[in-house]
């Protein structure tokens, strides 16, 4: 068991620091607003820290979870920052999906300050960080995994290193590409079952059981036939994943023809109202 702090209490943040708790962990939470982690501690115990240097202060392992790059900044270099308090060998782990370019430079920054830095993005929504069965992809030193991949298990089903610093957001980035053309795939699906008389809910029975089968077909589309779009992951946030995607083609000269479709498409539902419905809501673009 170890002295734990968790910067970062929102739909993901809060039950991963919740199973760090469960499994024995002392833990001492951090967010910006501070009514959220005063609420997060009355339910759940541990410490409040009012920053992110006071959470951090004597513990083996900081994670966090925030919004973007400036959050991170933030909670890390910023003013009252974590790594100004971090003893030499504690290590910080990033769940937060972000550039890979800024978790290269906090990977530097951490390194020059005696300090091990990790950049490990989740997958898995809502409902994985809520049911401890998140997949985690991991950029940084071996040495650094190993130590913190038992602490992780607390809210993980699948913990993989990837390569070095940045190589966990470079993964993420493959894994919302792939979400992006599978949801864009079943949106255009369903709504040709529907305008063209089917019953969609038996043809996505028949198909399911051979080569279209998905997860996204498994899990969403009941209810996106349905016009049902609160399940976890928001619009604005896939957006912005795959804003950073998209810069990240840029940088390497990699063409993604489809994703930057369908991230036009998230932005037409973005201007429908849609910005805090879950990527599912995709279908909105076809049906209206």
């Amino acid at each position: 068991m170890a002295k734990v702090a968790f910067l970062g209490l929102g739909v993901m943040g809060a039950p991963m620091a919740r199973h760090l708790m469960k499994a024995g962990h002392e833990v001492t939470v951090y967010n910006r607003t501070t009514a959220k982690a005063q609420a997060w501690v009355a339910e759940h115990g541990g410490r409040l820290a009012l920053t992110p240097a006071e959470a951090a202060e004597g513990c083996a392992f900081v994670f966090s979870c925030v919004g973007a790059d400036s959050d991170l900044r933030e909670v890390t270099i910023g003013p009252d920052g974590a790594f100004s308090a971090m003893q030499p060998g504690a290590l910080f782990v990033d769940h937060t999906t972000v550039s890979a370019q800024v978790s290269r430079e906090l990977d530097a920054e951490a390194k020059a300050r005696g300090i091990g830095f990790l950049d490990a993005p989740v997958s898995g929504g809502q409902a994985g960080a809520e049911n401890g069965k998140l997949t985690i992809m991991v950029g940084g030193e071996p040495e650094a995994f190993q130590r913190a991949a038992p602490v992780m298990q607390a809210y993980a089903q699948r913990i993989g290193l990837m390569g070095p610093a940045g190589s966990g957001q470079l993964t993420k980035m493959v894994n919302q590409i792939c979400i992006a053309g599978v949801v864009q795939g079943l949106s255009e699906a369903l709504n040709f079952a529907m305008e063209a008389g089917l019953d969609a809910r038996a043809a996505v029975d028949v198909i399911s059981k051979g080569a279209a089968q998905s997860w996204q077909m498994e899990n969403r589309s009941s209810t996106m036939i349905d016009g049902q779009f609160d399940f976890g992951f928001a619009v604005d946030w896939m957006r912005k994943d795959l804003g950073l995607v998209l810069d990240e083609a840029k940088r390497l000269g990699v063409t993604l023809p489809l994703t930057a479709l369908v991230d036009q498409f998230y932005g037409d539902v973005q201007k429908m109202g849609g910005g805090r419905q879950d990527t599912s809501s995709l279908i909105r673009r076809f049906r209206g």
